[in-house]
Order: C-alpha cells, then sequence, then structure tokens
C-alpha cells in the first residue's frame, strides 16, 4: 500500500486514505479574542463566574476550545481566546464572528476589543 496509511473510523474498521489527498488540503486555524471591562468588579470568585460562564456557553454552542489569555492578575479585565480548525477558509471566519457575537451577546458586562487572525498550517 505504497502512498497510503492506515486511520481507524469510530468502529475501529480500518479506512485507507491516500496521502497524496492529504498533502495538498491544508488545514486553518482560527484565533478569536475577545476582552471585556469587569465594571465595577473587586473579587476574584465574581470575575470567574463570568468567565466559566461564558466559556460553558461557548463551547457547547460551537465545539470550539477556549480559555482565559493574559487577563489573570487583573480584577477588572478579562480576555478569552477562541480557537478553532477548518479546512475552509469562510466556515472559520463565520463560526469566529457568530461565536462573537453571541458572546457579546449573552455577556453582561462590556466587550471593549474583538479580533480575529487565521493561519495556515503546512
Amino acid at each position: 500500500m505504497h502512498g497510503a496509511w492506515p486511520v481507524f473510523n469510530d468502529n475501529a474498521m480500518p479506512c485507507v486514505y491516500r496521502t497524496e489527498h492529504f498533502q495538498k488540503m491544508s488545514m486553518l486555524v482560527a484565533v478569536l479574542t475577545v476582552e471585556f471591562s469587569l465594571h465595577g468588579n473587586d473579587n476574584l470568585k465574581a470575575k470567574r463566574r463570568v468567565a466559566n460562564s461564558l466559556k460553558q456557553k461557548v463551547r457547547n454552542k460551537f465545539n470550539v476550545a477556549i480559555a482565559e489569555a493574559g487577563t489573570e492578575d487583573s480584577l477588572t479585565r478579562l480576555r478569552l481566546s477562541v480557537v478553532s480548525i477548518s479546512n475552509c477558509e469562510s466556515h472559520l471566519r463565520s463560526r469566529m464572528d457568530k461565536c462573537c457575537l453571541m458572546m457579546e451577546a449573552v455577556c453582561p458586562e462590556e466587550m471593549t476589543d474583538s479580533q480575529v487572525e487565521i493561519y495556515a498550517t503546512d
């Protein structure tokens, strides 16, 4: 089986995929970074409540990875990074846009910044 390698599906049955097919397909990684201002917040417990609620809602709806990034020392700022992969850029952009809009709609805190970056893998 030159040029092919076995991959197992959910039923542990081998499927064969041609390596030439995968060599032409590049994966894209999208990173959405969103920052919120937590006005009047003075304790870590309240910040964690907002962060955990947002993270759970985003995970449940969009099946993405999400984590707090870079604002661990601040009680009044919350920065979350959302990551997703796909081989279709329009799908990634749509998913990240919808994710950002949903986060803005469900969070009672003010969203101060959001940006999407897309990286191509080799």
